[in-house]
């Protein structure tokens, strides 16, 4: 009699498929429905009645949530897709009681890569798959049996809830900006442009959305003197014009607020504004307002003489049409990270 070789189900081989895509990063099936779907599986296997079934379940969906709720936290701006993980998560960790593994020392799965973690969790769901996985891997009966181990389970559970609470809080939280006043603020009392600037263009130390942050707040709060407006504003549309990968709704909804203070309803006679003449790079960005601020100790700026007087840089139409812009960026990342109107408002 010939030997049947165990196969995964063919759902679960597309799966495999998606959620790989995902945790590398390269999705080519939508993320946010995707993994709302995982999620809605994994609760809906928390209420089924406890059978080997649920328990094989249990294994397969808390791996596959430990999986990819870095995906979760890093990409996708959902309160709603949090809420599910956490929820899923939070179930199945009630179930697990971490004291009572007695696997030897090194006997759990360790160090283990997304994508082989995403076939190891769909595989668990099912015997056929438990078996194909066993065979694929080589494991034996002790190496699959501590996939099942509710000390490891746990252990997973819990690094994962850990990551969805600290980017929750930073997603969706309030961030505190106020260390940056020591950097901006001279002794004066008088905001020191260059340094904001110096500080965008570091953008390698994650400089960018914190200063464009602190600057909405000066904007919102009006604590800056009129000779300041200007650089304040464009050191808040720098930072957002800057973010390419967007900003998260702590930090968009300060930024949005800023600009809808702007009247966009506006026209001049000016045939070109100094902003427009710099090219769209950061490094001319930056020369054209450290020159704006410090001419002297920064002489080389891209706006020629002629688009250069204050008036024309404090001209209405400017700010409109910086405004507009910036408005466009952020409609941009609620579309690109997801979420709910409302997971960007205040």
């Amino acid at each position: 009699m010939t030997e049947v070789t165990p196969t995964l189900p063919a759902d679960h081989r597309e799966l495999i498929s998606d959620l790989s895509g995902i945790v590398s990063d390269y999705p080519y099936a939508d993320p946010e429905s995707t993994l709302a779907a995982l999620a809605h599986d994994a609760a809906e296997a928390l209420c089924r009645e406890a059978t080997a079934e649920s328990r094989r379940e249990r294994t397969g969906y808390t791996i596959l949530l430990h999986a990819t709720c870095w995906y979760v936290c890093a990409r996708i701006f959902s309160k709603s897709l949090f809420a599910s993980y956490t929820g899923a998560l939070d179930g199945f960790r009630a179930q697990l009681d971490r004291a009572s593994c007695t696997c030897p020392a090194g006997a759990h799965p360790a160090e283990l890569d997304p994508e082989y973690e995403v076939e190891a969790g769909v595989s668990m769901l099912t015997e056929a798959g438990r078996a194909a996985f066993a065979e694929d891997y080589g494991l034996d009966r002790a190496e699959s049996a501590a996939f099942d181990c509710e000390g490891f389970l746990a252990a997973v559970a819990d690094e994962a809830l850990g990551r969805l609470h600290e980017a929750h809080q930073k997603l969706f939280g309030g961030i505190d900006v106020s260390h940056l006043d020591a950097q901006f603020v001279r002794d004066d009392g008088r905001l020191d442009i260059v340094a904001m600037q110096d500080a965008i263009r570091r953008s390698w130390e994650d400089n960018t959305g914190p200063v464009a942050l602190w600057s909405a707040r000066r904007w919102l709060t009006g604590q800056m003197r009129d000779e300041e407006r200007i650089g304040v504003f464009l050191c808040l549309w720098m930072g957002i014009a800057q973010s390419y990968g967007g900003l998260p709704p702590s930090y968009a909804r300060d930024l949005a607020a800023a600009m809808a203070t702007i009247d966009l309803d506006v026209s001049c006679e000016h045939p070109q504004h100094p902003w427009s003449t710099a090219d769209s790079t950061v490094q001319s960005r930056y020369r054209a307002v450290v020159h704006l601020y410090a001419p002297d100790d920064h002489p080389d700026t891209p706006v020629p003489a002629e688009f250069s007087a204050r008036e024309l840089w404090e001209c209405p139409v400017q700010y409109a049409q910086l405004a507009r812009e910036a408005l466009e960026d952020l409609a941009g990342w609620r579309t690109m990270r997801g979420g709910d109107e409302e997971d960007w408002e205040a």
